[in-house]
């Protein structure tokens, strides 16, 4: 079987230079402003990285490139990130969640996508738990 070329596709989501701090105190929930930036100092402090806004809302630390098995399309991606969303949090701390199986059942009350982690707030959930899901992420 022949191996698919690869062929870097480019994505509307990119990083800007727009201010991750603004771009958090403009959240108008209270609660999901502070954990905003409970989860900002966490992501920073494992990967050691500055923020970046990545399109409008999602905050992302690194920068990795995935490549799709099916198709060999690859694109460029946050290694690990956050958005503030109207619903929930929604965490990007791997392609695929299932990863994290074992992590999961300690964390407390969330939702999972495909490689996303949906959390309506952090006290919902054992912190301790999430930074070793984080760390895993990078780990891998």
């Amino acid at each position: 079987m022949t191996e698919k070329k690869s062929k870097l596709v480019e994505i509307k989501t990119k990083p800007t230079a727009g201010s991750v701090v603004d771009f958090i105190n403009k959240i108008m929930d209270e609660q999901k402003r502070k954990d905003s930036f409970v989860l900002l100092e966490m992501m920073k402090k494992a990967t050691g990285e500055e923020p970046v806004l990545w399109s409008s809302s999602i905050i992302g630390f690194g920068n990795k490139r995935y490549k799709s098995s099916a198709t060999g399309r690859e694109v460029d991606w946050l290694l690990i990130g956050f958005s503030p969303r109207k619903a929930n949090l929604s965490l990007y701390i791997s392609v695929g969640i299932k990863e994290h199986a074992a992590a999961l059942k300690k964390l407390g009350k969330h939702k999972t996508g495909v490689g996303c982690l949906y959390i309506n707030k952090l006290e919902d959930v054992d912190l301790n738990v999430l930074e070793s899901m984080i760390a895993a992420s990078l780990n891998r």
